[in-house]
C-alpha cells in the first residue's frame, strides 16, 4: 500500500491511496489542475484513479469533485446525506451509496461518524493486506467508542488543526473561534497529541498530522506538542510529519 497525502488544509484536502488492484483518492479539494499534477508527480494519471472517497461535503473537500468525475468519469463512493449536499452530481451516474463499511476488491474501508457542522461526516479505517491507515479529520473530537477499532495501526493521518493560544488570541471572529474548538469543529494540537498517545502501538509506523491552520497553527507548535505529550506519557516514537497545504507528502508505505 502507498499513502501520499496530495494536500491537506482549509484551502484542500486530497489523499491518495494505492494497493495492488486500487488506486483511490480520499476528497477532492484545491481545483482538478491541481490534483492532476500532484498525481503526476507520483507517476498516476488521474484517469487511473478508480474511486473517490468522500469523508463530508464542505468545499475544502469537495471544490475539485465536479470537473474531475466530468473529465476522468471516477466512480464516487459516498453516504446517502452527502448526496443530497452535493447538487453539482446529482445527475452523474458513476456513483456508489455507502452506509457503513465498504468492500473494494482487495481493500476494506471501515467508517467511523465524525463530529463536524456538515450533513454526514465519515473518518476511515483503510486495510489491505494486514496493514491498516487511519483517516481521522474534521472532527470536534473522537468518541471513546472507537478507541479499539482505531489502535495500533501502521499509519495514522491524524488531524492537528490548531494551536489553542493563537486560535483564541487571533483574528478570527468570535463566532469562529468558537467553532473551531466546539464538539462539531477541529482537533487541536492538544487534543491530536492526547488521542494518538492513546492509539499507537508497537505497530504504529507512521504519523502525518493533517489539516493545519495556516493562521492559528505552525508545524512547530504542532511536533512540539506531539512529541511532549509523548514524551510524558513515556511514548518512544519519532516518525511524524506535517502534512502541508501546497506540497504533497512523502510516499508512506
Amino acid at each position: 500500500m502507498r499513502v501520499v497525502v496530495l494536500a491537506s488544509g482549509s484551502e484542500g484536502n486530497s489523499t491518495y491511496i494505492e494497493t495492488e488492484n486500487i488506486k483511490l483518492l480520499i476528497d477532492l479539494g484545491r481545483n482538478a489542475k491541481y490534483i492532476k499534477e500532484k498525481l503526476e508527480s507520483i507517476d498516476i494519471r488521474p484517469e487511473e484513479i478508480n474511486y473517490i472517497l468522500i469523508s463530508h461535503t464542505h468545499k475544502d473537500h469537495t471544490s475539485a469533485l465536479k470537473t474531475f468525475v466530468n473529465r476522468y468519469k471516477t466512480t464516487v463512493l459516498l453516504s446517502q446525506p452527502m448526496f443530497y449536499d452535493l447538487e453539482e452530481i446529482k445527475e452523474y451516474e458513476n456513483i456508489i451509496i455507502y452506509e457503513d463499511d465498504i468492500y473494494l476488491k482487495d481493500l476494506t474501508i471501515k467508517t467511523i461518524k465524525s463530529s463536524h457542522d456538515a450533513p454526514d461526516a465519515r473518518n476511515f479505517i483503510i486495510e489491505y493486506k494486514g496493514k491498516s491507515v487511519v483517516y481521522v479529520t474534521d472532527t470536534g473530537y473522537v468518541n471513546r467508542k472507537y478507541f479499539e477499532k482505531l489502535k495500533n495501526k501502521e499509519i495514522y493521518l491524524f488531524e492537528s488543526n490548531h494551536d489553542i493560544e493563537m486560535l483564541l488570541n487571533g483574528p478570527y471572529p468570535k463566532w469562529l473561534k468558537t467553532r473551531v474548538v466546539g464538539s462539531y469543529g477541529h482537533l487541536s494540537n492538544k487534543d491530536s497529541s492526547f488521542y494518538l498517545s492513546k492509539l499507537i502501538g508497537n505497530k504504529t509506523q507512521k504519523i502525518v498530522l493533517m489539516h493545519l491552520s495556516h493562521i492559528n497553527n505552525t508545524e512547530e507548535k504542532a511536533l512540539e506538542m506531539i512529541h511532549e505529550t509523548f514524551k510524558e506519557y513515556e511514548i518512544d516514537f519519532e516518525d511524524i510529519i506535517c502534512a502541508k497545504r501546497s506540497e504533497i507528502t512523502e510516499v508512506v508505505k
